[in-house]
């Protein structure tokens, strides 16, 4: 069976008090969506990493049509992009061998990836540098909200980034449009295999309500 494992990486961190409930709510939004479309569900599966001071594997990979509930993101501490990658790196490296044991053909993982701050941890460049340069290298989509800085975001991103709109005021919309990008994103990636009959391939928004796009080319 062919497998697409997708990954949100959330940060968790202090500056995310006030909103953490909101994208508490548009995660299970996206488990409600997913987990009822038994063609969605059987062809992809889904893993939640929150970061903060340290990183937690909150949801290991799973299919969606198997669990009643996703693990609440909590906010608190500060935000380590370098502790983020590690455990990202060690669960796809782990996820992609026990799938192909399991006789899957397994797809590149995709990363949504968000963040509303500066990394905290000046060293986090080496532990991205390991997750790109691991054997099951991911494809990144990186979204910035709040306070983020959008040349990390852009550092971040391997596909495509996007950057929370000036004009939005109310980080809660952009969160909300972030889990509706990654839902749309699951289930367009599998419906579009699924009707031509053909494997599997990325499908992710070009423009996502409240944000702006990102050049990853732009020095």
């Amino acid at each position: 069976m062919q497998i697409l494992p997708f990954y949100a990486v959330c940060d968790e961190s202090g500056s995310m008090s006030a909103d953490i409930d909101t994208l508490n709510k548009a995660l299970f939004e996206l488990h409600q969506e997913i987990s009822t479309n038994p063609t969605i569900a059987d062809k992809t599966r889904f893993g939640l990493i929150g970061f903060s001071t340290d990183a937690h594997e909150l949801q290991p990979l799973v299919d969606l049509s198997d669990l009643d509930e996703l693990p609440a993101l909590e906010a608190s501490g500060l935000t380590s992009f370098g502790n983020a990658f590690g455990l990202l790196r060690q669960a796809i490296e782990r996820d992609v061998q026990a799938l192909k044991a399991d006789g899957h053909d397994v797809y590149r993982p995709v990363v949504f990836f968000l963040s509303d701050g500066v990394p905290t941890d000046s060293d986090w460049d080496q532990p991205y540098r390991d997750l790109l340069a691991a054997a099951f290298r991911p494809h990144i989509i990186a979204f910035g909200i709040g306070q983020a800085d959008k040349s990390v975001i852009a550092r971040v991103a391997t596909f495509k980034a996007f950057m929370q709109d000036e004009g939005t005021a109310n980080p809660a919309v952009a969160l909300r449009e972030f889990a509706a990008s990654l839902t749309r994103s699951i289930v367009r990636s599998v419906s579009g295999a699924t009707e031509a009959g053909q494997g599997m391939s990325l499908q992710v928004d070009d423009h996502v309500p409240g944000f702006t796009s990102v050049s990853l080319d732009k020095l």
